[in-house]
C-alpha cells in the first residue's frame, strides 16, 4: 500500500501553506495520499491564486485513493486578511498539529509533515508551547525522543545532526545536559542511520566546551557527562566516538567520516547544518511512534503571500516522510 501522509498546514499567515501547495504540485503521481489539515477556504483560494490547479478533495477516513485531500478539524473557516502572527492563526496551527498527530497515532495515516509555526505567536495566543517536537512527544507519550536535522549540499555531501538538548537557553545548557540525554541521542542517531538504509552508522559526539574541554582545563562536562555516555553507548555495540572538538568534528562528518553527529545544544549543531543545507534541510523527530518530518525554516512573515517562498525544504520533508513511512510499512 502506498504511503498516507498528513500535512499540518502551520501558521496560515506565514509561508507554510504556500510551500506546501507548491511542493505538492511538483510531486510525482506515485500513489501517495496527502491529507492537508488546515483551513479549506484559504487553501483552495491560495491554490487558485498560485495557478497550481491542484485537485483538492474533502477527506474522510474511508478515502483510500491517492492525491491531495483536505480536512479542517475546526469546522469554521478562519477568514482572510489575518495579520502576521494573528492569535486565530496561531491557535489553529496548534489544533492542526494535534489533529495530525492523533490521526497518525490511530494508524489512520502513516506520517506527519508539519509546516512552520511561530512559537512567539502561539505563546501570545495563550498556549503553553516550547516547540512542535516537544508537543508531539507529549501527545504521543514518547519519553525517548530527539531532534535530528539533516541535509546535503549541491554535491551530495550530507550532515545528519541529532541534538542532546533542543530549545534551552545557553546559560542553562550545562546544567540540563545529562549523560542519559546524550546516550539517548547517540542511540537514536544510530537507529536513524539504519532507518535511512545507510550501510554504516558511525556516530561522532561533540564536546560541550571549546576544544572538548582540553582534558578538564576548559570545563569538566566532557569528563563527567559526555564521555560516560559515549562509553555506555559503545558498550552496547554502537559505533560511536567522542567527545570531539566541535569546530573540527563537523568538517570530518561533512567529508564522510561519520554518518551522524550528536551535538550538545541547538546552535552548535544547526549552524553547520544550515551552512550547507539552508534551503533543503529537514527536521526529523526521532523516537516517536510515527514518522514526523518538517521543513527546517520558519514562517517568514516578510514574504508570506508573495508567491516567492522556496519549496526545497518542504519538498525534502515530504520525500523523507515517504521514504521512512515506506520502510515502516514494507
Amino acid at each position: 500500500m502506498s504511503s498516507r501522509i498528513a500535512i499540518a498546514m502551520g501558521d496560515l499567515t506565514g509561508i507554510g501553506p504556500e510551500v506546501t501547495l507548491k511542493a505538492l504540485a511538483a510531486e510525482p503521481a506515485d500513489g501517495t495520499q496527502y491529507v492537508l489539515i488546515g483551513d479549506a477556504e484559504s487553501t483552495r483560494r491560495l491554490n487558485r491564486r498560485l495557478g497550481l490547479n491542484l485537485e483538492i478533495r474533502d477527506y474522510t477516513p474511508a478515502d483510500k485513493g491517492s492525491g491531495v485531500y483536505l480536512v479542517n478539524p475546526l469546522g469554521a473557516p478562519l477568514g482572510g486578511n489575518l495579520p502576521a502572527g494573528a492569535p486565530e492563526a496561531a491557535s489553529a496551527a496548534v489544533a492542526w498539529l494535534k489533529e495530525g498527530a492523533q490521526r497518525c497515532l490511530r494508524r489512520e495515516l502513516d506520517a506527519l509533515v508539519t509546516a512552520p509555526v511561530n512559537k512567539e505567536a502561539i505563546v501570545r495566543a495563550g498556549h503553553a508551547f516550547v516547540g512542535q517536537t516537544e508537543m508531539l512527544s507529549e501527545l504521543a507519550g514518547a519519553q525517548r525522543t530527539a531532534m535530528m536535522l539533516l541535509g546535503h549540499d549541491d554535491r551530495g555531501r550530507w550532515l545528519r545532526v541529532a541534538l542532546a538538548t533542543t530549545h534551552v537557553p545557553i546559560k542553562l545548557v550545562a546544567e540540563r545536559l545529562t549523560s542519559a540525554k546524550i546516550e539517548l541521542a547517540i542511540e537514536l542517531a544510530a537507529r536513524a542511520c539504519a532507518d535511512l538504509g545507510l550501510p554504516q552508522a558511525r556516530v561522532a559526539v561533540c564536546g560541550l566546551n571549546p576544544h572538548a574541554g582540553e582534558g578538564g582545563k576548559m570545563g569538566t562536562e566532557e569528563l563527567t557527562t559526555v564521555a560516560p555516555a559515549v562509553q555506555a553507548a559503545r558498550s552496547r555495540g554502537i559505533d560511536v566516538v567522542g567527545p570531539l572538538s566541535a569546530d573540527a568534528l563537523f568538517y570530518y562528518a561533512y567529508r564522510g567520516d561519520y554518518e551522524a553527529v550528536v551535538a550538545m545544544y541547538h546552535d552548535q549543531g544547526l549552524a553547520p547544518l544550515k551552512m550547507i543545507a539552508f534551503e533543503s534541510g529537514v527536521n526529523w523527530t526521532l523516537g516517536l511512534p510515527f514518522v514526523r518530518t518538517s521543513p527546517d525554516h520558519g514562517t517568514d512573515y516578510d514574504i508570506a503571500g508573495q508567491g516567492k517562498a522556496n519549496t526545497s525544504s518542504m519538498a525534502a520533508a515530504l520525500g523523507l516522510a515517504k521514504q521512512l513511512s515506506g520502510r515502516v510499512r514494507s
